[in-house]
């Protein structure tokens, strides 16, 4: 039900050998400030009722030991329940990764919802129509259980066996005890 969006960032420093890293400007170093950093917007900045989160999970650069990469690629997803909150957050993760970088002496460029990355927006439900299914829903006369009146909708039991049954053998295979030492288990025999 929360507002959804991507974003990946291109963090470019200067590479160069690891024995010598004062001649390299490093944008892993530069990468990691900006991920720790992400981490406090919500801790921070969020107000703890304004359910919001971040998270990065890409963080690509380098592919030797004993070289600096010229360029590090994170990306990752941030949501909130509210269309405010998504804004402030999407301007905040821009602003970190650009100041973040720049501290530590790299540029850093930003791209939000490219390709299948795509922004949902938060749903919110409709007051109006919310009070119209509620009258809606009163006006429905049930028949409880035991009443003359109350008609089974047959077309619904097989699937309703088939879940009942599928819960039993799931919760069987799951806690099923394990076999002794010695004795063969059901699939053996």
């Amino acid at each position: 039900m929360a507002a959804a969006g991507f974003f990946e960032a291109v963090i470019s420093g200067k590479g160069g050998h690891a024995a010598i890293p004062q001649h390299t400007i490093d944008p892993i170093s530069a990468a990691s400030n900006v991920v720790l950093s992400l981490q406090h917007l919500v801790s921070r900045e969020a107000d703890p009722l304004d359910s919001q989160v971040v998270s990065v999970g890409k963080f690509q650069g380098g592919g030797t030991f004993n070289v600096i990469p010229d360029s590090v690629t994170i990306g990752g997803t941030f949501r909130s329940f509210s269309k405010e909150s998504f804004i402030q957050l999407k301007h905040r993760i821009e602003e970190v990764v650009i100041t973040q970088a720049s501290v530590q002496r790299c540029n850093a460029t930003i791209v939000f919802d490219s390709g299948e990355m795509i922004s949902y927006p938060v749903t919110v439900n409709d007051e109006n129509l919310h009070e119209h299914f509620q009258n809606v829903a009163r006006q429905g006369v049930f028949a409880p259980g035991h009443s003359p009146n109350y008609i089974v909708n047959e077309d619904v039991l097989p699937y309703g066996a088939a879940l009942h049954a599928s819960l039993a053998a799931t919760y069987l295979l799951e806690n099923q005890p394990e076999s002794p030492k010695g004795s063969r288990s059901h699939d053996e025999l």
